[in-house]
């Protein structure tokens, strides 16, 4: 069964930091890109940055730009989200979700973020950053 897995959630104030890990089990995120998305309350949920494991290419949403970093340990076969200088606004419930085909570096971040293009997503996991 292939499954993701999302970790390093957790309650942070304003201006701290938090890591976000991503894990497949039953499966290699070999060839995929991985996008990290947010879902806060009583919103849609929107993409926030994502990466190819093939080239290593790398997207930000402006909101995080300069914020979040995104990075993927081979290794240990986990793609990280870390999030710095919190804000209240980024308190959501973060996924990560696997994009068999990696989008064209010219694509608009709608199309970047198009959630039918990715395939396998995580159960989520709640990031909460006090004022």
């Amino acid at each position: 069964q292939v499954q993701l897995a999302e970790s390093g959630g957790g309650v942070v104030q304003a201006g701290g930091s938090l890591r976000l890990s991503c894990a497949p089990s039953g499966f290699t995120l070999d060839y995929y890109s991985i996008g990290w998305f947010r879902q806060a309350p009583g919103k849609q949920r929107e993409g926030v940055s994502c990466i190819s494991t093939s080239d290593g290419w790398t997207h930000y949403v402006d909101s995080v730009k300069g914020r979040f970093t995104i990075s993927r340990d081979s290794d240990k076969d986990v793609v990280y989200l870390e999030m710095n200088s919190l804000k209240p606004e980024d308190t959501a419930v973060y996924y990560c979700a696997t994009r068999p085909r990696d989008p064209a570096p010219t694509l608009r971040d709608p199309e970047i973020y198009d959630e039918s293009e990715y395939d396998i997503w995580g159960q989520g996991t709640q990031v909460t950053v006090s004022s």
